[in-house]
């Protein structure tokens, strides 16, 4: 029997950029802005511990209805105003969160919170500008409707903010000021990914 291919968006089109920048070793995560927690009972099946925080309530209910007893955490909360120990996560991740807060303090403070080698794994959105970001919006509009042909297209209920402030230009400046050496990619689905190890001193 033909398996039944899981549920898909845009978002979730990109989790494995979050897996594959999992470090060796790595004990602990935080996912920023988790929504409905899909992302992380997917790193809790290779990680012993995450933590998921979102500020939205309706997000984080259904993400714990949805959890059997495991080692997530999830947290209703500002990820910029809870009290996490700094330098306490070997990998921090987010997908589809950065656009809703100010990005620079956003990653000023993810940066704060991983350990000395640990991995930021962040993939965005940001906003479209004309005519530059053309060809990447016809490419994204052509492979969205590729894709939708034979998935199951996910709509999550977690509050949108759109468009984003900040263009794509403009979040990559923010992120290699912030992040210096940051790994940034343009994604094909009107996306973008970050990818950042904390150096060892």
């Amino acid at each position: 029997m033909k398996s039944q291919p899981g549920p898909w968006n845009h978002n979730i089109h990109y989790h494995h950029v979050i897996f594959q920048a999992v470090p060796d070793g790595c004990r602990r995560v935080l996912d920023v802005g988790c929504g409905e927690g899909m992302l992380p009972r997917e790193l809790r099946r290779v990680v012993p511990h995450v933590t998921a925080i979102d500020v939205d309530v309706a997000s984080i209910d259904l993400a714990r209805q949805y959890d059997e007893p495991t080692n997530i955490d999830y947290v209703l909360g500002d990820f910029l105003a809870h009290p996490f120990e700094p330098a306490s996560f070997d990998l921090v991740a987010s997908v589809a969160a950065l656009h809703h807060m100010e990005a620079a303090a956003a990653l000023d403070r993810m940066r704060g919170l991983l350990r000395p080698g640990g991995v930021l794994a962040l993939v965005g959105l940001a906003r479209t500008r004309y005519p530059a970001d053309l060809p990447f919006a016809v490419a994204g509009a052509v492979g969205s409707r590729l894709h939708k042909r034979n998935k199951t297209h996910d709509e999550s209920s977690a509050p949108t903010v759109w468009p984003p402030r900040a263009t794509f230009a403009e979040t990559r400046r923010i992120a290699s000021r912030m992040l210096p050496g940051v790994r940034y990619r343009r994604r094909l689905l009107w996306r973008y990914s970050l990818v950042w190890t904390k150096p060892v001193r």
